[in-house]
């Protein structure tokens, strides 16, 4: 079964970007697809992605997991603590798939009854596998909730005068009905 998405093209009528060139960029952004499905429908325990303007946008939860963190000594490892869950979003390029970095990313969770939980900014996480936004959270338990992304536009530089004009707007989208499982890993 192949994971690849149908891109809209981006335009290669310009200087900066051939169809040879998009179609490398459309390369990296069905591998990204791929790992980003396996996460999904795999490894976490719910996840889902909607498209909103230029960007699709994703989500995956599971258990809370420490993580390596800068400190003023280094990379240190600190443990989930009393966190329980850990909330993952992906931002990528609707035109090509590709992970969108430096997007100011927070999501704000809901719990089944209509309980506000948080929002909270997600930063930029590196894992072997999957760049994304993500942070562990506090929740009352097991269940559904509701999660609600907003995503700002990155504020990288472009070399493209004519799809480097993509990105300029926020976005916000909705997921209802997420499974979240508590505990640690």
């Amino acid at each position: 079964m192949s994971h690849e998405t149908q891109h809209p093209p981006m335009d290669p009528d310009t200087d900066e970007a051939s169809a040879e060139q998009l179609e490398f960029a459309r390369a990296q952004g069905d591998a990204y697809g791929r790992a980003l499905h396996l996460m999904t429908g795999k490894i976490a325990d719910d996840g889902g992605e909607q498209h909103a303007g230029d960007y699709l946008i994703g989500y995956a939860v599971e258990r809370a997991e420490g993580m390596y963190r800068w400190t003023g000594n280094g990379v240190e490892w600190v443990e989930a603590g009393e966190d329980n869950c850990h909330v993952e979003v992906s931002v990528r390029d609707a035109g090509d798939g590709r992970f969108i970095p430096d997007c100011g990313v927070s999501v704000t969770l809901t719990g089944a009854d209509g309980t506000e939980l948080g929002t909270h900014e997600q930063p930029m996480l590196w894992h072997p596998m999957l760049y994304h936004y993500g942070r562990n959270w506090r929740v009352p338990g097991d269940g559904e909730y509701s999660l609600r992304i907003k995503v700002a536009p990155p504020t990288f530089m472009r070399h493209d005068e004519v799809n480097g004009r993509r990105f300029l707007e926020p976005a916000e989208v909705e997921f209802h009905g997420v499974r979240i499982t508590t505990g640690t890993d």
